[in-house]
This record gives structure tokens, C-alpha cells and sequence, in this order.
């Protein structure tokens, strides 16, 4: 049994090493076609595949059995329209969670601090002074410091979990939504039918929605306007999430504090894109995850699931 693991990141592959039978096997994700030597392989991992490379895994891997993606979201894989039926494809979900959250945190801090600004001002060789001396402490109608400042997580999986520790650690209250309500990390969690009484009294709105149909969107210009003008947006999700329009509108308008980016509707983010010069936007290349941490972990823990008919973990539904 042949797995294949990409060429695109460091695979410990002596961490995989040892089951009866299986033999592993490296190859290049960028290149437009699967080694023909390799074309009989049973499981294929993925990361930053190329869609030729995975068109041509799906016509020309007969034996093809599962994809283990090392992206929390394998859009790409799904793209690629495999049969489910017969090929289970698995996500990489859990190994981007620690990256992805300090990468949030980042971006809270440097809406509060002003960083961003303060870079601004440096490549221009001028002293911001009203960013400096002495400042009022936790004005209520400013986003200053994540001290008693309200940050709600909207879309409350592993990430969210681990960026909330971070948070409240600086004083922060925390709430989420997701889809069902209740207590996670020590947080209280509303559905969207709560948005209507959270967001008015939020401080900074943290998105880490995946991309689907059912979240296109949905931070649009009715719920951007719902914010307090001093409030800030953070997505780490997928950009097809918020109404970028509505957003720039709001931004331009100072309807809300600002906004602070790393997915976008479209990627590279276009140079005509009004987000690159709107008032107060951190624009972010997709820079959050970009890093699965641990994958040797996931594979080994599939692989026995999988040698042992058992059910995978972090399996696709369609």
C-alpha cells in the first residue's frame, strides 16, 4: 500500500514509518501530474497542490482510497470533484489552530496599539504624538486595549478555543457565536439570532468562518451597522464571509473603528481593491495559518483508523 506525502512542507516522515505493508512515497504538489510510478497509490496527502496536479490524481488514480488534506478548509481537494463515495477525504482541521490564533492576536493588538500607524509614520521619518505620551485609559468609545474590552468570536471551533485563553489572559470578555448555543472554553456561546443584541456592544468582532454558501456574506452592511463606530473586524476565516463593499462603505463612512484582514474574496487581493487605501485596514496576505503543525500526528492517527476500517477523524461529509 502506497501513501504519498508532498514535497511542499518538511514531513517527518520517521514518524509515519513502521506499519506493515505501507511503503511512503514523496512527490511535488506544484507539478501538473502525479509520478506515473505513483499512479497506483492508496492515500494521497495534500498541501498547495496545484489544480492540474489534482485534476489529473482524480482521473488517473484507480486506486485511490483517501486524501488527507493538511488544510483546515480542502476547498482545493473538493474543487476537484472526487467521487466521496469512494475516495473519503479527511481535512488537515486542528493543525493551523495555534497559528491562526496568535495571528488573530496580532491583529487585535495591532488595532489597539496602533501599530500599523505607527509604521506609517516611520517610513515617512515623522513623530505620530498623538500616538504617544499620555493617553486616556480604556475610553469607552475607543478600541485602545483588549483590557474590559468585549470580543466576540463569531464562528467558535478549535481556533477560536485556542485564541480565547490569549484573550482573556489580557483581560478581554469573550463571547462566540456558532451555530449551537452553550459553554465552550469558558465562554457562553449565542447562535445568530443573537447578533442583533451582541454586536451593538461589541468592541472587536473576530471572524473565523469557514468559506461556504451558508456564510457568504454574512457580515454584510445591515450587520456592519449594528457595530459601534469605534469597534474593529478581524477575519481569519475566509473572506467570502463579509460583503467587502459594504465593508469598505463602512470603513470610508467611519462606521465602525476599522478592520483588520487576512482572507479575502479574491487571492492575491486585486490592486484595484478599494481595501488597500480605506481608512484604518490592515491588509493581511493570507499570512495567518500557512503552517500545519504536527501533520505526522494526524496522518499516524488516520492511518490506524484506516488500516482498521475505523471511522477517520476530521472526515468530509457531502
Amino acid at each position: 500500500m502506497k501513501l504519498l506525502y508532498p514535497t511542499s512542507l518538511a514531513v517527518n516522515t520517521s514518524l509515519i514509518e513502521g506499519f506493515p505493508t505501507l511503503t511512503l512515497h514523496p512527490y511535488d504538489p506544484r507539478a501538473d501530474t502525479i509520478p506515473e510510478e505513483h499512479l497506483d497509490a492508496t492515500i494521497l496527502v495534500t498541501w498547495c497542490n496545484s489544480k492540474p496536479n489534482l485534476a489529473h490524481a482524480k482521473s488517473s488514480m484507480p486506486n485511490l482510497r483517501w486524501i488527507q488534506s493538511l488544510a483546515a478548509g480542502p476547498n482545493d481537494v473538493l474543487a476537484a470533484g472526487f467521487d466521496l463515495a469512494s475516495v473519503k477525504v479527511t481535512t488537515g482541521s486542528g493543525l493551523h489552530d495555534r497559528t491562526v490564533a496568535e495571528h488573530a492576536l496580532g491583529l487585535l493588538l495591532n488595532a489597539a496599539r496602533r501599530f500599523y500607524e505607527m509604521r506609517d509614520y516611520q517610513v515617512q521619518c515623522r513623530w505620530p504624538s498623538h500616538l504617544g505620551g499620555p493617553q486616556p485609559d480604556r475610553p469607552k468609545d475607543k478600541f485602545t486595549t483588549l483590557r474590559d474590552a468585549n470580543v466576540l468570536i463569531w464562528g467558535f471551533g478549535n481556533i477560536a478555543k485556542t485564541l480565547v485563553p490569549y484573550l482573556t489572559a489580557l483581560g478581554a470578555t469573550v463571547r462566540g457565536v456558532a451555530r449551537h448555543a452553550g459553554v465552550r472554553a469558558g465562554c457562553e456561546v449565542f447562535t445568530e439570532e443573537s447578533l442583533g443584541e451582541l454586536l451593538p456592544k461589541t468592541d472587536a468582532l473576530v471572524m473565523i468562518l469557514p468559506g461556504s454558501e451558508a456564510t457568504r456574506h454574512v457580515l454584510n452592511r445591515e450587520r456592519l451597522g449594528l457595530l459601534p463606530k469605534h469597534a474593529w473586524v478581524v477575519n481569519v476565516g475566509r473572506g467570502t464571509s463579509v460583503d467587502e463593499d459594504a465593508l469598505v462603505e463602512a470603513l470610508e463612512g467611519g462606521e465602525i473603528g476599522g478592520a483588520a484582514l487576512d482572507v479575502f474574496e479574491v487571492e492575491p487581493l486585486p490592486e484595484g481593491s478599494k481595501l488597500w487605501k480605506a481608512p484604518n485596514c490592515v491588509v493581511s496576505p493570507h499570512a495567518a495559518g500557512g503552517r500545519p503543525q504536527d501533520c505526522e500526528v494526524l496522518i499516524v492517527e488516520n492511518l490506524r483508523r484506516f488500516l482498521a476500517g475505523q471511522e477517520l477523524r476530521n472526515v468530509v461529509n457531502y
